[in-house]
C-alpha cells in the first residue's frame, strides 16, 4: 500500500484525508442514524396511552425527551400542551414545528460534508491525472528524447489518482444517498407522529 502512494506522488495525500473523513461519517451516521435512537416503534402508542388520562408528569416527559429523537419531538408538544391550559391547536403545531425542524438539522448532521466529499474526490482524482499528464509531458525533450523512468513515473500518478478518486467518490455517493433517504423517512414518521399525538393534547382529547 505505501508503495502505491509513493508511485501516486503527492495529489493523492488530500484524497487520502478524504478517504478518512467520508470513513468516520459513515461510520457515526450509521451508529446515529439507528431507529432504535430515532423513533422506536413502540414510543408513540406509549405516549398515546399515556395522554389519554391527561398530560404525564415533568419527569416523565423529560425521560421521553431523552429517549430518542422522536421523544425529543413529542416531549416538545406535551410541554408546549402543559403550558397552555387553553389548548390552543395552533401554539400546539408550531411547538411540534420548530422541534421537528430541530430535530431534522440534528439527522442531517455531517451529511453535507459527506456529499461534498462524494463530489470533490473525483475532482481531485482528476487534479492527479492533470499532474500526472504533466509529468508525462514533462519527461519528453527534443534533445534527449523521453526519460523513460519519468514517463513511468508520470502515467502512474495519473492512473493511481484517477481510481484511488473514484475509489473514495463512489461509496461516499452511494452512502450519501441512503442517510438522505434515510433521514427523509425520519422526518416523515414525526410528522405523522406528531399529527398523530396533536388532538390528544387538546382538551378535548384527554377527557
Amino acid at each position: 500500500m505505501f508503495s502505491i502512494i509513493q508511485a501516486a506522488g503527492w495529489p493523492i495525500w488530500p484524497l487520502i484525508l478524504c478517504s478518512i473523513a467520508a470513513l468516520a461519517i459513515i461510520i457515526e451516521r450509521f451508529m446515529s442514524l439507528r431507529a432504535a435512537r430515532i423513533a422506536p416503534p413502540t414510543l408513540l402508542d406509549e405516549v398515546i396511552t399515556l395522554t389519554r388520562s391527561g398530560l404525564p408528569a415533568p419527569d416523565v416527559v423529560d425521560k421521553l425527551h431523552d429517549s430518542s429523537v422522536l421523544g425529543t419531538v413529542l416531549a416538545a408538544g406535551i410541554r408546549a400542551a402543559a403550558t397552555d391550559a387553553r389548548g390552543d391547536e395552533a401554539q400546539l403545531r408550531n411547538a411540534f414545528e420548530n422541534a421537528g425542524r430541530l430535530a431534522a438539522h440534528r439527522l442531517e448532521r455531517y451529511l453535507s460534508l459527506l456529499g461534498t466529499i462524494a463530489s470533490a474526490a473525483p475532482l481531485l482524482g482528476l487534479l492527479g491525472t492533470v499532474v500526472g499528464m504533466i509529468e508525462i509531458f514533462g519527461a519528453q525533450s527534443p534533445t534527449t528524447g523521453s526519460n523513460p523512468e519519468q514517463l513511468a513515473h508520470g502515467i502512474s500518478v495519473a492512473l493511481y489518482n484517477t481510481a484511488f478518486g473514484l475509489i473514495v467518490a463512489i461509496p461516499a455517493l452511494v452512502t450519501w444517498r441512503h442517510f438522505r433517504s434515510l433521514v427523509d423517512g425520519y422526518v416523515l414518521q414525526m410528522e405523522q407522529a406528531a399529527e398523530r399525538l396533536l388532538p390528544h393534547l387538546l382538551p378535548r382529547g384527554r377527557r
